[in-house]
């Protein structure tokens, strides 16, 4: 048996039939599937430890504690943050998002300031910007974009010269296109104008290596699910300065040291943005998808990344009438392309009648979509447990539905 086909009897889902046909899963840039490793370990504490976490002394209670208090630690070490403290645990990248946004921007931004995003990014990095902005009287610029969907880097560099800008939002990679942005570039030049800088690593973390000390990043954001995590999880990660300066998001339980009707303390980091119970079950599977991304050759995994994105491009180009949006230098294992004379739902739906599930639409990142003139894309997004046989699949499959749709 061969490394993928070992790899690929590790995540269940994998193995099923939609519409009669195998499934092809290339969806992955919503959503990654989940090993079993971490479908075992949901299920291990549902039925051996399932207890609240922190506050109790007996024996479930301290077991799911330390379990939860050893996927922070995993966190620190894969992002190589100085501290397990700076890890907080959200709802996902959206909610790491609006935690700064509400927080860090309630305290800082003033009338007139400016928040710089890019025409590269998902609603949850504009629209959380664009509601402090309308709050505190600031106003959001934004880094244009390139006709092959990279970062206009000359018009980045004016803006910071021209503009007192407060903080820079970006993503690591486009959700939509799979562009790479030069973040270190991007964040070296944001603090250079005496700008913070918060990266939106939800598309990065499952393809590339993030070292947010190297980077020097000042916020770092990402979602366990596009992780081969469970859903309802999130990471941010911040300075250790910037955090203990932010005032809490939420108040409740857990994020206080003491309360009374004359005033409350605050807790320590990471506590004190994390109020109430907490999905505390997936937080602890989470923790196995680090155990299973550790037990796969790091080469390997880079190496079908880009032998798929390259060898899905050729096919996909050969294809009458099929146009690739977004060529970046630098992308991800994400293409979008739409066909002549076709919508992309059309194509989605008839696509999943032979069993291949890939997303269309504007990915939530309609203005890029409007930068390029398009109401949607069709997107397929590769993992390293898909293969070429699945892509051969997705060519032969397109050119079938558009005879059927011309």
């Amino acid at each position: 048996m061969s490394s993928i086909e070992q790899i690929r009897l590790d995540f269940p889902v994998l193995d099923q039939l939609v519409n009669g046909s195998p499934l092809v899963y290339f969806d992955n840039a919503a959503t990654t599937q989940k090993p079993k490793a971490v479908l075992d370990a949901l299920q291990h504490y549902y039925s051996l430890d399932n207890a609240n976490i922190h506050r109790g002394i007996h024996s479930l209670a301290e077991r799911a504690t330390a379990a939860y208090e050893l996927t922070r630690k995993k966190i620190q070490q894969f992002l190589h943050a100085e501290s397990s403290d700076q890890i907080i645990f959200t709802s996902g990248t959206t909610g790491g998002i609006n935690l700064v946004a509400q927080t860090y921007g309630r305290a800082n931004f003033q009338a007139g300031d400016k928040i710089l995003v890019s025409n590269l990014e998902h609603h949850s990095n504009i629209v959380p910007w664009q509601m402090i902005a309308l709050e505190r009287g600031a106003e959001v610029l934004v880094i244009p974009v390139s006709d092959v969907g990279e970062l206009d880097m000359d018009a980045y560099c004016q803006i910071l010269q021209e503009n007192t800008v407060k903080l820079v939002a970006v993503n690591h990679v486009s959700n939509a296109i799979g562009t790479i942005n030069p973040i270190k570039e991007m964040i070296e030049l944001a603090h250079a104008h005496g700008a913070k800088i918060l990266i939106d690593g939800a598309q990065s973390v499952a393809h590339l290596e993030v070292d947010v000390q190297e980077f020097d990043m000042d916020f770092f954001a990402f979602s366990a699910h596009k992780l081969f995590g469970p859903t309802g999880v999130g990471v941010l990660y911040g300075k250790r300065e910037l955090l203990e300066a932010m005032p809490p998001y939420q108040g409740g339980g857990e994020m206080i040291k003491e309360v009374s009707f004359s005033g409350t303390t605050y807790n320590e980091l990471p506590y004190k943005f994390e109020a109430g119970t907490p999905n505390i079950a997936d937080v602890i599977a989470f923790s196995a998808s680090f155990d299973y991304l550790e037990s796969l050759d790091k080469g390997w995994v880079e190496k079908q990344e880009n032998e798929l994105l390259a060898y899905a491009t050729e096919q996909l180009s050969q294809i009458d009438g099929l146009r690739i949006i977004g060529n970046a230098a630098k992308k991800i294992a994400v293409i979008s392309f739409l066909i002549d004379g076709t919508h992309p739902q059309d194509i989605g739906v008839l696509l999943d009648k032979f069993g291949i599930a890939i997303r269309t639409g504007h990915h939530c990142a309609q203005p890029l979509m409007q930068r390029f003139e398009i109401p949607g894309t069709c997107r397929a997004s590769f993992s390293f447990y898909n293969t070429k046989e699945e892509i051969d699949r997705l060519v032969t499959s397109l050119k079938r539905v558009k005879t059927m749709l011309l």
